[in-house]
């Protein structure tokens, strides 16, 4: 008797799938953003977590787009530092501050701070920096997804690193 192997959720996905469900949560966040209320950051925590999450899934398009292996960017987890650094190589153009935005964002644990912490609801990037931050990504994304796929080069192919 042979075990089906189980399918990693998003494994079978395009690319212009996954940029479909980052247009929708970059959507959502937008909504959300409107709930939130002045000296109240836990009102603040959905749009931050459609934010954060529609970044990742731009970024996660690009990198296949440019033919990435899934099973690389799946182990990334939710690094936005490591899938930035990959996506910046596969030729994404970011501001400066956009790009050590996302870095911080991984280094500050935002993620899980958004979804667990709310103690740690005040300590946050601004939200002007991550609204910024997801209409930057999702911009230049877009751009970048619109053109023929670039392929990794041969030699990031027999290291492994993508």
């Amino acid at each position: 008797m042979t075990i089906e192997e189980r399918k990693y959720p998003g494994e079978l996905a395009s690319p212009q799938q996954l940029h479909e469900l980052a247009e929708e949560y970059r959507k959502a966040a937008n909504l959300l953003l409107q709930q939130g209320r002045p000296g109240k950051p836990l009102t603040r925590a959905p749009f931050r977590l459609s934010a954060i999450h529609a970044i990742e899934l731009y970024l996660t398009a690009l990198l296949l787009h440019c033919g990435h292996n899934p099973n690389q960017v799946r182990k990334m987890q939710h690094d936005l530092s490591a899938r930035t650094e990959h996506a910046l190589a596969a030729g994404l153009r970011l501001r400066a501050k956009t790009a050590t935005h996302l870095q911080s964002l991984s280094q500050n644990r935002e993620y899980l701070v958004t979804r667990y912490g709310p103690e740690l609801a005040a300590t946050a990037s601004q939200i002007n920096r991550l609204t910024a931050t997801l209409e930057e990504v999702a911009a230049k994304v877009k751009i970048l997804m619109a053109l023929p796929p670039k392929t990794p080069r041969q030699s990031e192919l027999a290291a492994g690193e993508v």
